[in-house]
């Protein structure tokens, strides 16, 4: 059994996984914004689920945009053994009709809500000497496309943070695997904040004919029972990794439609450590015990 920190779990893959986790077994730690206003209702759901079936699952607020609401949220846990860094949204349009502030918002959630929620745990698995840090990034960490530029710069960041991670990490006996979900039935697509500048957007006419028919054509994939679209598929990724011996974990780990993607990661994998070798930092890519 496991003390499993999931943030982001109001809808989608944390909603999912910690009932999931729960339900075999694990000591979950829901976390989300706004769990007495907007996000009551979800929130109420894994409460009750979990009282009824005598489940070990707490439900927290946590803004991971927030220092001060990650701060107080960690003073009320124990040491964490597995943190999955779920929280995010996405953002849709061109970049040129994105203001700056609208940018660092993008970057701030996705990217520094991971840092936030990583040092307030780290202290306790660095005394422990183990535990597992799994970061939601997605196959717009490993290739870009029009109109998610925004969003594809927030998970590139996530996808550099959480390998230097793994490098950094890997002396305390704590691993960083990154996940990789394609399009999947969330509320990923109903939730994409647009481009704020209207008239901006206007001129980027070839943008908004991609992005409308990319949005086409994976909500009829959606409708396809064949089509490896069960957000399932990632919660059972996260439930294989924390199964799977320290040290052993892969980087990155891609699931469901790929667009080709996973021959990106077969071609890089082997180079990546090549690279290591050279620069004589092999023996951190993985657990290496104190």
């Amino acid at each position: 059994m496991k003390k499993v920190l999931i943030t982001g779990c109001s809808s989608g893959f944390g909603y999912l996984s910690a009932k999931y986790l729960a339900e075999k077994g694990h000591h979950v730690f829901a976390t989300m914004r706004n769990v007495t206003t907007k996000n009551s209702k979800p929130a109420a759901e894994l409460t009750d689920f979990a009282k009824s079936n005598n489940y070990k699952m707490e439900v927290f607020e946590m803004d991971v945009t927030s220092d001060e609401s990650v701060k107080k949220a960690a003073d009320q846990l124990p040491t964490i053994d597995v943190l999955i860094n779920n929280a995010g949204f996405g953002y849709s349009g061109a970049m040129e009709a994105f203001s700056p502030d609208a940018v660092l918002a993008q970057l701030d959630l996705n990217i520094v809500g991971n840092i936030r929620v990583a040092q307030a745990v780290l202290p306790g698995m660095r005394k422990q000497k183990s535990g597992l840090i799994i970061q939601l990034s997605s196959v717009a960490g490993r290739g870009a496309f029009p109109a998610f530029g925004v969003y594809n710069a927030s998970k590139w960041g996530v996808e550099g943070l959480s390998e230097a991670m793994r490098y950094e990490l890997a002396p305390f006996g704590i691993d960083v695997a990154i996940v990789e979900p394609g399009p999947f039935e969330t509320k990923f697509f109903g939730n994409l904040v647009q481009a704020e500048n209207e008239e901006v957007a206007k001129a980027y006419q070839h943008v908004k004919e991609f992005a409308d028919g990319f949005a086409e054509n994976v909500m009829n994939l959606f409708a396809d029972e064949n089509a490896p679209t069960d957000p399932m598929i990632i919660v059972r990724i996260f439930e294989d990794l924390i199964n799977s011996e320290p040290g052993t974990r892969p980087l990155r780990t891609i699931g469901g439609l790929d667009f080709g993607l996973q021959k990106l990661n077969d071609v890089v994998e082997p180079i990546r450590k090549e690279i290591l070798e050279a620069m004589e930092i092999a023996d951190l890519d993985g657990v290496k015990k104190q």
